[in-house]
């Protein structure tokens, strides 16, 4: 009767496991930015560029894609020849993070979940335009307020912000 039941327990934990391909699995934590951060885009380290930063784990690489600056994170979702196994895609909180020119190492946040400020006088980590993420919508405004810009949801940004070749500002 036991090895019936334990044998139940282990055959309902299987099927369980393998029937769960909604996606709802939890997101994999991020990753803390370190010395060995290389943009994909630029080829370069992170910590050589001011700005927020953004990192996408998939389920086909053991590291996640670094990116110099959020930007370049939402806009490798948008590139038809970019891996879509995405399992999370986390940018830099830059409400918590200590200035522009240090974004931090560990206050990521669920990109999904983020408001950003785009169409500021920043610029983002390689010179260009940046969509600024922030946890709270307070933060966001604030830095809207001081820098130029309007706050959106990460739905809202337009694709075109995010792949167009005008990288000017909403200020110049």
């Amino acid at each position: 009767m036991k090895a019936s039941i334990i044998a139940a327990v282990l055959l309902a934990a299987i099927l369980g496991g393998c029937n769960d391909r909604s996606g709802s699995a939890a997101m994999p934590p991020p990753v803390a930015l370190n010395a060995d951060a290389m943009g994909v885009f630029c080829g370069m380290n992170l910590a050589e560029h001011p700005g927020p930063k953004g990192q996408i784990i998939t389920a086909s690489r053991i590291d996640p894609y670094w990116f110099s600056s959020a930007r370049d994170a939402l806009a490798f979702t948008h590139m038809p020849d970019q891996p879509r196994d995405i399992k999370a895609i986390y940018v830099s909180d830059m409400g918590r993070a200590q200035s522009w020119d240090q974004p931090g190492e560990t206050n990521w946040i669920d990109a999904k979940q983020a408001y950003y400020v785009i169409e500021s006088r920043k610029q983002g980590g390689m010179g260009a335009a940046e969509a600024v993420p922030f946890g709270e919508r307070t933060a966001a405004d604030t830095f809207a307020a001081a820098n130029g810009g309007r706050v959106v949801r990460f739905d809202q940004v337009p694709q075109s912000y995010l792949l167009g070749s005008d990288t000017s500002t909403a200020d110049d």
